[in-house]
């Protein structure tokens, strides 16, 4: 499969259709070993003077080690028919198994950075920032209280997006 690419402020895709509905698999590699994770929750906009996207990931997350390991990783978006496949790599650990040989899905590499061959969309990301939230910075206590009771704060990671992937 082709992929062609496109400046990120060419992407016609919806950022709350594609995070929110359609989801991403954040994908990053260290030691030669790359994973993933399904996630649903992130954003795109400018920062910096900088078209980024910003992601967030809970500290037990096997993917958080891989990200923090790298300056680079991926997000890819597959369409619908891999719903189940979402599913399954979001609740397992590549801690426990070679979940992305067990997903069918094929790794292919944009410099260092993995992707998915069977994406329909891929941002290629560099890292600019990361912060772990602090529950004295929640202005609406609800959000804290109810995403956060057992206090495994994410730690949001903002960075720019250095190309975008179409399937052609």
């Amino acid at each position: 499969m082709n992929f062609k690419e496109m400046k990120p402020e060419e992407l016609q895709k919806n950022p709350f259709t594609m995070i929110g509905k359609e989801w991403l698999l954040v994908t990053a590699e260290k030691d030669g070993k790359a994973n993933t994770m399904t996630a649903s929750w992130g954003g795109m906009g400018v920062m910096w003077g900088k078209n980024t996207a910003f992601i967030v990931l809970r500290p037990q997350r096997y993917t958080k080690e891989f990200i923090d390991s790298t300056e680079t990783f991926s997000l890819s978006v597959l369409d619908e028919s891999f719903r189940k496949t979402y599913g399954y790599l979001g609740s397992v650990s590549g801690r426990d198994e070679d979940k992305i040989a067990k997903s069918g899905l094929t790794i292919i590499h944009e410099g260092a950075t993995p992707y998915f061959e069977e994406a329909s969309t891929v941002l290629i990301c560099r890292k600019l920032y990361a912060q772990e939230y602090q529950p004295e910075c929640f202005l609406d206590v609800s959000a804290e209280q109810k995403w956060y009771p057992n206090k495994d704060y994410h730690t949001m990671y903002i960075a720019e997006i250095e190309k975008v992937l179409i399937k052609e």
